[in-house]
């Protein structure tokens, strides 16, 4: 079982690249049983929206 360091490593790696089949089954197992790494991946999944509407915003605002 792959610790929540190594969960959320993973979950940084995900946002830039498709995660192989041998990544994302621990990944699931451990997201289930842990409370803590499913708000971590929810609070990137957040921040990552919020940066991509600043940015779109932003442009809007420039033309």
């Amino acid at each position: 079982m792959l610790k929540c360091k190594e969960i959320t490593h993973l979950l940084s790696e995900a946002q830039d690249r498709e995660l192989s089949v041998t990544e994302k089954l621990p990944l699931r197992m451990h997201l289930l049983m842990c409370q803590g790494c499913r708000n971590f991946k929810k609070q990137m999944a957040f921040l990552r929206e919020a940066s991509r509407s600043y940015t779109s915003d932003r442009k809007d605002t420039e033309k």
